[in-house]
């Protein structure tokens, strides 16, 4: 029970975020001058403080959410599909090598971290990657939630069709609200941290704060898959801010007008897939 009280004081913590900050953009990083056109290029030195920011802003807010949504949100919702499944499910093993039913300590723990590690890492650094194309203000969150449910809802987690866990837990129509629901909360929740972490990071620099304030970036030291690609990024960032035509080219309007227009395309051509995939866990239930 104290599990599920937690899970739930979890919950409404990420709400809270939601209706306080949902409306905040992701503001730019604080850099010492304005970054207009006419102006030297940007030193290499502070180019990778400013990819470090960003770093740091979608790694708090990607874990922030993945563990007041996604973990502890994902934790009430297995709750829920496992009393509302009837008697005959309680106690079969999951596809996790849980039992329906039971609710752990160390299966919660292990399932809000892991949970927050991987998805919600993620999802914080897409939201960074494509924040600039998305609506602005509540609606921006709203959008990123529904492209990650169309995106990756259904073919990575929680409305994957293989899952065999929809064959014991249910019913159907009921596993698909409220996972549906936990993934878009998960996406408004990203955006609410984003814009909020934004305007209290600093760049990096030689001072306690500054440093505290990057301190989420060591969890790329223990995923080191993770760390390394994010190193090979940050000296193609650097490199590329060299090159006077990349960033003459990431700087024109048309790029956001692209970048839109394919955020929409690709979720159009996914669509089918995504409402083939509900319709078959539904009927499952």
């Amino acid at each position: 029970m104290a599990v599920i009280v937690v899970c739930i004081g979890l919950v409404l913590a990420g709400l809270v975020v939601v209706v306080r900050w949902g409306g905040l953009a992701v503001e730019p990083p604080p850099v010492p001058e304005p970054d207009t056109a006419g102006q030297p290029r940007r030193p290499p030195g502070l180019v990778l403080r400013c990819y470090l920011w960003y770093l740091t802003v979608a790694v708090t807010s990607g874990l922030g959410a993945g563990i007041l949504a996604a973990g502890a949100g994902g934790r009430l919702v297995m709750r829920l599909l496992a009393v509302t499944a009837g008697a005959d499910a309680q106690g079969r093993v999951t596809e996790a090598d849980q039992l329906v039913g039971r609710i752990t300590v160390d299966g919660t723990l292990g399932f809000v971290v892991f949970t927050g590690l991987f998805f919600g890492l993620f999802s914080g650094l897409v939201y960074l990657l494509l924040h600039r194309w998305l609506p602005a203000g509540r609606a921006g969150g709203l959008a990123y939630g529904v492209l990650l449910l169309v995106v990756a809802g259904t073919r990575l987690e929680p409305l994957r069709r293989d899952n065999p866990d929809f064959d014991l837990v249910g019913p159907g129509w009921l596993s698909v609200a409220a996972f549906a629901a936990l993934v878009v909360f998960h996406g408004l929740l990203v955006a609410a941290l984003a814009g909020r972490v934004s305007r209290a990071v600093p760049l990096l620099a030689a001072s306690p704060g500054a440093i505290a304030a990057h301190a989420p970036l060591l969890l790329l030291g223990v995923l080191v898959p993770l760390g390394l690609l994010a190193a090979t990024v940050g000296v193609l960032v650097v490199a590329a801010s060299r090159i006077p035509q990349v960033v003459a080219a990431l700087q024109t309007p048309r790029l956001a007008v692209v970048g839109r227009a394919a955020l929409a395309v690709a979720g159009l051509v996914l669509v089918p897939g995504f409402v083939s995939t509900i319709v078959n866990i539904v009927r499952r239930g």
